[in-house]
Formats: structure tokens, C-alpha cells, sequence
């Protein structure tokens, strides 16, 4: 096989891994729109953005995607899906913590909400996931190193399209 196809099937296999935590990222803002009852986790500590229902809905979508990718079983998968729930949970907890803990350290530098800070508005999420689910899975320095320049970049092709859709109050 060509040496070409196969570092593009690797890097298929690991954004496919990685799907649970995209998901689980993007699901928050969704549910901004739920006022009254979605409080924010602590709002001094780590703002107004951070809610109760976002980061448990970032959990639930995270589970979800990743009993989807059960029940598709691909053989490309770097991952035996059979321990689905657990690994699921990792993706959302290891997302929502890695993001939680960037704003935490955001208002600690005293840098605005919706402010930029580049390069661990792009990356937190994913850190955390991959911090999270590495007692389930084992990626190669190549694997990660391509994650993190694949998720930075799209990260911010994905936020600036939710910014001008209107999902996103900020390119970031």
C-alpha cells in the first residue's frame, strides 16, 4: 500500500477516535439558549460560560457518539469499543474538565471571556480527552502530535463558522 494512503488512513483512524470529544466540545453552547435553570458551575471561579448543563451535555453527547461507534464496530478503530460507556464518559469528562480548567487558568490571567488565547482555547478539550482516555487507549507521539495540529486548526474553522452562524457569542 502506498505510504501516502496509509498516513491518511492513520490520521482517519485518529480524528475518528477523537470524535467523541469534538462533540462533546461543541454541545455547550448549544444549550446556552436553556435559561433559569442552567446556572454556571462557579461563576467566579470560572465565569458565566461555564454551565452546569453544558458540561453535562457535553458528557451525555460524548457517551452517546461513542455507543454509536460501538454499534458501527470499524475495524480501523484504534480502540476495542467494549468497555464503550466508560471510555465514553472519559471522552466527556476528560473534555469538559480540559475546557474547565482553561477558563479556570483564563481567569486567573485575568483575560476576558470570549477573549482569545491561543493556543489552549483550540486545545484544552482535547488534552483532556486524550489525558482521559489513555488507560483505554495507546497512541504513538505521531498520533497526538497529529490530533493536536489537526484539532488547533479545525478548532478555529469551526468556531469562526459557529461565530458567524450565530451559535458562538466569540470566535473562540
Amino acid at each position: 500500500m502506498d505510504h501516502g494512503v496509509l498516513i491518511l488512513s492513520r490520521i482517519l483512524q485518529c480524528l475518528y477516535l477523537m470524535l467523541p470529544a469534538y462533540f462533546a466540545n461543541m454541545t455547550p453552547p448549544f444549550v446556552r439558549f436553556w435559561k433559569g435553570w442552567n446556572r454556571p458551575i462557579n461563576q467566579r471561579l470560572l465565569g458565566t460560560h461555564k454551565t452546569i448543563v453544558g458540561f453535562l451535555a457535553g458528557i451525555v453527547i460524548a457517551v452517546a457518539i461513542t455507543y454509536v461507534q460501538s454499534r458501527i464496530n470499524w475495524n480501523g478503530s484504534l480502540v476495542a469499543y467494549s468497555h464503550w460507556f466508560f471510555l465514553g464518559l472519559a471522552f466527556g469528562f476528560g473534555a469538559m474538565g480540559g475546557d474547565s480548567i482553561k477558563s479556570l487558568l483564563k481567569r486567573r490571567r485575568a483575560i476576558a471571556p470570549g477573549s482569545s488565547w491561543i493556543p489552549m482555547d483550540q486545545l484544552d478539550f482535547v488534552v483532556g480527552a486524550l489525558l482521559a482516555i489513555s488507560p483505554w487507549v495507546r497512541l504513538a507521539w505521531l498520533d497526538v502530535i497529529a490530533i493536536l495540529i489537526i484539532s488547533f486548526l479545525a478548532d478555529i474553522v469551526i468556531n469562526h463558522l459557529a461565530f458567524w452562524l450565530g451559535i458562538r457569542q466569540s470566535k473562540w
